[in-house]
This record gives structure tokens, sequence and C-alpha cells, in this order.
């Protein structure tokens, strides 16, 4: 073992618990990338308007479908009805996987809490075969990386790809997916995720964590100090989508610098009304528990919030050139 990275890991996490704690000093002057900096491919996002519970994801054959949850490892029956929504929606939808983005287990972490408050609320899509990625976040153990269920596999961060299956049996649009520890963006998983996104292969890039980089709840000081460290790297890597957690809310931010940035923290904690007035809001609510699907199809990528009683909250289309 590296002693000198380990120390350095572990030195880079407490400063950025403190950073997203406390944001940067008053006179700390913020190299902020330019203005006119943005990613190399430009995007939309249009807006959708489905009918009290209609599905707005079209279902198209082949697709890649998958859920994906934050801040859910309760183990009450706020999780639970939100992951018998989850059941229930995935019969009419039927997605495959699951994005875990931190805190997915709060408190103590014995088998029997893996199983209050993961095994249990999800089982009918564990029993389903529907296969949950998870990421760390700052409530987790860090033992958790090693357990088998969220297929982390002894990792801090890591990635996967999903591929679209057409009916010819060829492969159509790709999608792969970063997965980070933001609890300590330290050098060596910095430099891991310019050489993962440089060498990513296919058309969709989608990066989950468990710190918003943007957000107008709660932590906007800390965002800010996150971007300063990651940012640069998304733009430059071309990344289509970053989904985090930790704000206990829903939020979709206006897309910075053509990235779309989502926060879905409401799977299993809630912080009623800490949404304020932020110029990079695009959609949320904090009203009640959330999770989210998505879709890619091609050049587009669906999405839609649901809460726990079943009301879409929030969806639309994310679309890249060619469509």
């Amino acid at each position: 073992m590296n002693v000198g990275r380990v120390l350095l890991a572990a030195l880079s996490a407490v400063v950025i618990a403190a950073l997203f704690a406390l944001g940067l000093p008053a006179s700390f002057r913020w190299p902020e990338l330019d203005p006119q900096v943005h990613r190399a491919t430009a995007t939309g996002v249009r807006e959708l308007h489905p009918g009290p519970g209609e599905l707005a994801l079209p279902l198209r054959q082949g697709s890649i479908r998958f859920a994906i949850i934050g801040d859910s490892g309760r183990g009450d029956r706020w999780q639970q009805e939100v992951a018998d929504q989850m059941a229930a929606w995935r019969a009419r939808f039927p997605f495959t996987f699951v994005l875990m983005l931190g805190d997915n287990i709060y408190g103590t972490s014995t088998p029997h809490d893996y199983q209050l408050k993961f095994e249990r609320p999800y089982h009918a899509l564990l029993d389903a075969g529907v296969v949950f990625h998870a990421a760390i976040g700052n409530h987790d153990d860090p033992a958790q990386i090693h357990y088998a269920p969220f297929n982390m596999e002894g990792r801090r961060y890591y990635t996967f790809r999903e591929n679209e299956r057409r009916l010819s049996g060829l492969v159509g649009a790709g999608v792969r997916f970063f997965v980070l520890d933001s609890r300590s963006f330290d050098p060596q998983q910095l430099d891991w995720l310019r050489q993962q996104l440089a060498e990513s292969g296919t058309a969709w890039k989608i990066v989950y964590f468990h710190h918003p980089l943007y957000t107008s709840g709660r932590y906007r000081a800390g965002a800010r100090a996150l971007r300063l460290v990651i940012e640069p790297i998304l733009v430059e890597g071309d990344v289509d989508v970053v989904l985090a957690g930790h704000e206990h809310l829903y939020e979709r931010i206006v897309p910075q610098r053509g990235i779309s940035y989502f926060t879905s923290g409401g799977a299993g904690s809630l912080r009623r009304g800490d949404l304020m007035p932020s110029t990079v809001h695009a959609a949320g609510f904090d009203k009640d528990y959330h999770f989210m699907l998505m879709e890619v199809s091609g050049n587009e990528l669906y999405f839609q919030a649901i809460s726990r009683t079943g009301e879409t909250v929030d969806a639309g289309v994310i679309a890249r050139p060619g469509t």
C-alpha cells in the first residue's frame, strides 16, 4: 500500500468535508472557468408535461432504462412507500438497474441494517433481477464498498457501460456511467476520471456521486467549492449528465456549460422548504419524497421525477445533435 496516497486521500476528504460544510473563505479569489467555456457537444432540454399517472418516457424498443434514488437508507415507512411506488411504475416501465447516489445506509451498518434499509424495501426489485449500482455518501460506512448487492466490488469509484439493443441484435446507443467518491476528490481519482472519460467510447456519458456541484438548497457554498475541483474535468471530458444527492429534495439545474445537472436526494430523506430562489434553478420539488426514471434511446435521454404518491413533479428530454 502506498502510504503517501492513503494520507493524501484522507487529507483531501477532511478538506472537502470542511469546504462543503463551510464554503470558501470570503477572501478567496475564485478561479471560475471562463463563461465562454462549454463542453464540446451541444445538447438541448425540452420539458414534457404528462397527465396524472402518465408515463412520460417513450418505451422504445431496446432502450436503456433505469431508476435513480438518493439518500435512501433509512429503513422507515417513507423509504418503503417510495420503493413500493418504484415497483408499481416498473410494471409499466421495466427498468433493469438502479443508480444509488449515496447515503445508502444511514446510521449503523450491521447485516441487520442492510436488510432493514436496503434488502427489505427493495425486495420486489431485487427478486425481479434489478441490479443496483451505488455511489458512496458521507453518511455511509467506508466498508460499504464490499457489500455485494451494491456492485462496487471494493472500489470507491468505478465505471460501467450499458448498451441499447436493436431488433437486429446489433448494439445501439451506448451509455457509460462514471461513479465517483465525492467525499474525497483526491488526485488519483481525478486522474482516473480524466483517462476514463477520454477512453469512454460511448455517445452518452453520465457521471454520478453524492455531493451536488450546483444547488438551490442549503449547501450552495460547498457546491461551489467542489466545482473548483471537478467541473473543468467534466467539461473537458464532454459529460452529458451529472447526478447527485445530499440535498434532500429534487432539483433540475439550468444546463451549465452544456452539462445537465440533477439532484435527487429524496428517496428516504426530506427537507421540506429547502429550495430557495436561484439563478441556476430550472425545476424542483421539496414537498415530499421522490425517485427518478430515465430512458436513453439513440440521441435522446428522457427523464421523469415521481413523488412518493405517484405524482410527476418534472419530466423532459435531453437531445444530442442528430436527433
